[in-house]
Parts: C-alpha cells; sequence; structure tokens
C-alpha cells in the first residue's frame, strides 16, 4: 500500500489538526498518510493528541536556523508533501520553496493580502471594502478628532498574520475607543472600519494553475469562550453551519481574482476569504487568508473535502476530482463545537426543546 509523508506546519494548531483530520476522512488517503508536525509548541495540547508521528518543536519562520531545521526534518523523514499553515510561513515557503510538493501560494498574492491594510489598499475601489481608517495608538489617545469614521466602529490590530481577532472591539463613541487604545499597549497601530452586524461568512476557494476547482461557503454564528472577548470573537467557531449562498462565492472570488490579475500570476492553492455584511445585508470583504481555517474538517465531515482535492493535485491526480464547483448543504445543518471535543456536524439539526 503507497504510504504519504506529509509536513504539517503550526501543527499545534486548531487549523492544521482540521486538515489531518480532514485526510483521516479521506476515502483516497485514509490510513495511508504519515503525518510529521512542526510548530514552535506554545499549544502543547496538540503535540500529545497523538494526530502526528511524530511533533517538532521548532525555530519562529525569521529564526536564522528555521530553514536547516527544516531541511534536516525533511531529509530524516523522507518528506514527499507539506501543508503550510501559519501565514507569515505560508509568505516564507512561497517565496522560499523547500523541495516537497506543496500547494504554493503565489508570493505577490501573498505580499498582497497578508495584512488587511495591504488588502484592503489593493482593493479600494471596490464597493465590498467597507471604510477604514489607519490610526497609530498615540494619535487616537491624543485627541477625538484624529478619528473620522462615524461611530460605531471596528478596531482591531492589522499586523501581518494576525488571527483569533487579535486587538479586536466595537467601540460606540470615543471614550471606549480611547480605553481600548489604553488597554493594549502592545500594538502600536489600529484599524478601524465601519461595524458591520451582519452574518460572519468564510469563502473557501481552491485554485489550480488559475482554475478554480472548488469552493465552500460557512457562517461563523457563535465562538468558544465568546463571553470572555471584548469583542465577542475569539476566531474559534464553536456554532456555524455550511451554506448554499453563490452571492457570497461571487463576491469572495471577485477578491480573489481581482488581486491574481494585479500580481500577474496563474492563482494556486487554497484561500479563505473572509466577509461581513451590513444591516441591510450587503457583503463586504474583510480578510483573505492564505491558508485554511477550522472550518476545514466540518467540510470534510459534509463531503467537500478540500485536504483531499489538494493532495490529489499534489499527486498529479486532479483528474479524480469530482468537477462540480461545489455540492449542496442540508437548509438545516450545523457544526458544534467545544473546548473539549472534536466538532460535530449535523447535517440536519433540531433545537433541543424544554420539557414542559
Amino acid at each position: 500500500m503507497e504510504q504519504y509523508s506529509i509536513l504539517i506546519t503550526g501543527a499545534c494548531g486548531v487549523t492544521s489538526r482540521s486538515i489531518v483530520r480532514s485526510l483521516n476522512k479521506s476515502r483516497i488517503f485514509s490510513g495511508k498518510c504519515k503525518f510529521i508536525g512542526t510548530d514552535v509548541c506554545y499549544n502543547e495540547y496538540g503535540v500529545h493528541e497523538g494526530l502526528y508521528e511524530v511533533v517538532y518543536k521548532v525555530p519562529y519562520f525569521n529564526d536564522p536556523h528555521y530553514r536547516t531545521v527544516i531541511e534536516d526534518i525533511i531529509e530524516k523523514h523522507h518528506i514527499e508533501y507539506a501543508f503550510v499553515i501559519p501565514e507569515p510561513e505560508v509568505l516564507y515557503w512561497s517565496a522560499n520553496p523547500f523541495p516537497v510538493k506543496f500547494s504554493r501560494i503565489p508570493t505577490d498574492f501573498c505580499q498582497h493580502v497578508i495584512s488587511k491594510k495591504t488588502l484592503y489598499d489593493n482593493l479600494q475601489e471596490k464597493p465590498y471594502i467597507p471604510t477604514y481608517q489607519i490610526i497609530s495608538r498615540d494619535d487616537m489617545l491624543s485627541s477625538e478628532s484624529n478619528i473620522t469614521l462615524s461611530y460605531p466602529i471596528w478596531i482591531r490590530d492589522f499586523a501581518e498574520g494576525s488571527t483569533s481577532g487579535k486587538g479586536s472591539f466595537m467601540a460606540h463613541d470615543y471614550n471606549e475607543a480611547n480605553a481600548w487604545a489604553i488597554i493594549n499597549k502592545g500594538i502600536s497601530q489600529f484599524m478601524l472600519s465601519t461595524y458591520l452586524p451582519g452574518r460572519n461568512l468564510a469563502c473557501f476557494t481552491l485554485f489550480h494553475n488559475g482554475k478554480l476547482i472548488k469552493y465552500g461557503v460557512a457562517q461563523r454564528m457563535e465562538y468558544v469562550m465568546g463571553k470572555v472577548s471584548a469583542s465577542g470573537i475569539t476566531g474559534n467557531t464553536s456554532k456555524g453551519k455550511l451554506l448554499n449562498d453563490e452571492k457570497v462565492f461571487n463576491v469572495a472570488y471577485d477578491a480573489v481574482t481581482s488581486i491574481a490579475r494585479k500580481t500577474a500570476e496563474p492563482m494556486n492553492g487554497l484561500v479563505v476569504t473572509d466577509l461581513k455584511e451590513d444591516a441591510n445585508g450587503n457583503l463586504f470583504v474583510t480578510e483573505i487568508n492564505i491558508r485554511h481555517v477550522a472550518f476545514t474538517s466540518t467540510f470534510a465531515s459534509a463531503g467537500l473535502n478540500f485536504s483531499e482535492y489538494q493532495m490529489l493535485i499534489l499527486t498529479g491526480r486532479e483528474h479524480e476530482i469530482p468537477e462540480c464547483l461545489t455540492i449542496p448543504f442540508s437548509e438545516d445543518n450545523v457544526m458544534l463545537r467545544d473546548i473539549d471535543g472534536l466538532p460535530i456536524y449535523l447535517e440536519h439539526y433540531q433545537p433541543i426543546q424544554q420539557k414542559s
């Protein structure tokens, strides 16, 4: 039986483990993969969960020893394939590829979307980019007049590769904005944007040689430990659902392909576009992730296995990928997730009724 030796970077993170679970669900690759993980290992649960043959603690991508360490692991384990997850690492691998097969997102594309500021600047002529302002922490603290947007506003960090709603908060007035700047001493600049109260959405798009291969749309509804976050968002969805929503896909696809046209590179790899709606249901792009997000294994549970499709591409078997761009989902599906358990996908969900 053929075996596939696969390196997973950021192995301890929720998303990386979701990719491993998706490949373990695959009708083609289940039981045929040897997973080797690398991570900085701040989340030790991922080391001991049992998904990997071994997890190596490695330096950050910008450490001078990083490349040698990864090369040694690749050679030791005869690694053939890789899934690269932390976004700064994705950009590094794109510009400085290792001798393995991986879904290489074009370097210029990565640089255009790796921060929300560069993404918004590159798409500012589009109707789906929210009104925004970049402001330093000092300017926020010094005068209310330095904030040019109308309240309520959404405040957040926009550093490259920032995740999990870092620094995010909805301010109703200057007092709240000022207080948030005081609290977040470690953030030197904030992005302010129009607050969007509607649905929080994600659109997966997988490309190969400039061609769209698959897409899938999901909605984030509630968040793990959302009550402990000032914004209510922790970056980890506790309740969500898969959607049949071509309108969301159309906006996401336009955003991704517009950036690709600017960089003049054939689009490759999987990216996830995050969107939100305003009070009238109008869609706005909030970011483009150059990686999977944790919905990956939920899509796989529903029969849309993006990790499997990527492996088929990497192994030269893309002709085995079904031609349909997506699949229909039941209207009453739900994804449930908690700290102490694996994500649960229910094709038909019924709210629990209180016993009278």
